[in-house]
């Protein structure tokens, strides 16, 4: 293969780019360059070494050139690959995505993705985006890029706003870990090890981190009597709340049980195909209160414990086992090579509606699944989900829509119609403004 060239913005991260090292690593099929480039020069800087000693741990010295970039420009001069994973602005903005909802009564599991928390998020970064994809257009029109950023749509549709002629795609792992439950559900009921994720074969509709399965096989064997059959059971939706406390205590903020999950499949005939703590903040009646959700067993990620960890990640010093290859869910590899015409794979997407999925509008961004090849991206059309999972997903990506107008144009006004139109504000007309207008200053970006 040819000498691939590779740009990670956000190459100060310690965690996707730290991934993306371990995961290229004795990949003998590519070689070439990658360039850092971060806001945060010295992040870039530190990240280099982490490189150099990854390839050297794994004995793979000499297979990339690892570099950091001061501009923009000079770090994506000539790609073949764009990865995108930053975070919009300092940790403590998410001060007034997380703090001032709850001041409000709103509650948030995540707040990144959806409600007032991932509105806000989303006029951090789209701007960002327009910015990123007017440079990609610029110094490297042909390359793949592969965002990793949430809010996953609507960055994602931020490229296509900044460069109509983009290629890339938003990359999200929720649906494979919806995939490695279903497989371990496999293994109970036919009594066999447990499955590769990659076995289930699943047909997803939606937008990001509300995405649903409508239908699932393992070896040609139809899943969703089984599932349905075991969403069924009242006696899996026992009250959790012990398991939310201990959660509570250990810190495991990511840690679920999939009982929203299945809940929705019990009620609407789909399963949720995102982690609990993601579909509630979709549906409003799971985020009542902590106790509504933690019956669930799932718990909210503190604001405290975000810039806590943010702190403790910009001084990391890692380990060598912690730089060793090892196998991960993560697919960014594949991707790469499999545009390159090394591979083919079939996972899950997020790209412009091309008619993959019936009931919303053309161009906006959705999640279903999809066929890369060699230069190509083909989506796969998705079934249609049953129609209330229909007009909740609709309501989504036109509240999704409005954002992206709003925050392109600059216009509060549009910004706040999208704001009080989220589900998850489900608070009276004059609160629901005082909430914006305080949000609108304390989630500003600044670093």
């Amino acid at each position: 293969m040819k000498e691939t060239k590779i740009c990670i913005i956000g190459g100060g991260s310690r965690l996707w780019a730290i991934e993306f090292f371990r995961d290229v690593t004795g990949n003998k099929e590519i070689h070439g360059t990658i360039n850092l480039y971060d806001i945060d020069y010295q992040a870039a800087v530190n990240n280099v070494a982490v490189a150099e000693r990854t390839f050297a741990l794994n004995d793979d010295k000499g297979h990339f050139s690892v570099h950091a970039c001061g501009e923009i420009g000079e770090a994506l001069d000539g790609c073949d690959l764009v990865i995108i994973s930053i975070e919009p602005g300092a940790t403590e903005c998410r001060y007034g995505d997380l703090v001032i909802p709850e001041k409000y009564g709103v509650l948030e599991s995540v707040g990144d993705t959806t409600g007032p928390g991932g509105i806000m998020r989303a006029r951090r970064a789209i701007p960002l985006f327009l910015g990123f994809a007017k440079e990609i257009e610029k110094h490297c029109p042909a390359a793949w890029v592969i965002n990793y950023t949430n809010p996953m749509t609507l960055c994602t549709a931020a490229l296509f706003r900044g460069f109509p002629g983009i290629k890339a795609l938003g990359c999200c792992h929720e649906v494979f870990h919806t995939q490695t439950f279903i497989a371990k559900l496999v293994a109970s009921w036919f009594k066999v090890p447990v499955p590769d994720r990659r076995d289930i074969k699943i047909d997803i509709t939606g937008v990001n981190h509300f995405t649903w399965v409508t239908h699932a096989t393992w070896k040609g064997i139809d899943l969703m009597p089984r599932l349905k059959a075991y969403a069924a059971d009242d006696s899996l939706y026992s009250d959790h709340t012990a398991q939310a406390i201990q959660r509570l205590k250990e810190e495991k903020w990511f840690d679920h049980d999939y009982l929203i999950a299945l809940t929705l499949l019990r009620d609407f005939g789909a399963m949720g195909a995102a982690g609990d703590r993601h579909l509630a903040e979709f549906l409003p009646w799971f985020l009542t209160s902590d106790r509504e959700l933690n019956s669930y067993g799932v718990i909210r990620t503190p604001y405290s414990w975000r810039v806590r960890t943010a702190e403790e990640k910009r001084t990391k010093v890692f380990k060598d086992e912690e730089l060793l290859a090892k196998p991960t869910d993560e697919e960014g590899v594949d991707i790469m090579m499999s545009l390159m015409g090394e591979r083919t794979l079939d996972t899950n997407i997020n790209r412009p509606n091309e008619g993959q999925i019936s009931f919303l509008p053309k161009g906006r961004i959705v999640e279903s699944n999809g066929c890369i090849s060699a230069n190509s991206i083909r989506p796969v059309v998705s079934s249609d989900p049953p129609l209330a999972v229909r007009n909740m997903i609709r309501q989504v990506s036109d509240v999704q829509q409005m954002t992206l107008d709003a925050v392109t144009e600059s216009d509060d006004g549009l910004l706040f119609e999208a704001f009080i139109s989220d589900p998850l504000v489900n608070i009276g007309r004059r609160e629901a403004r005082k909430m914006f207008d305080e949000m609108l200053v304390a989630s500003a970006i600044k670093y």
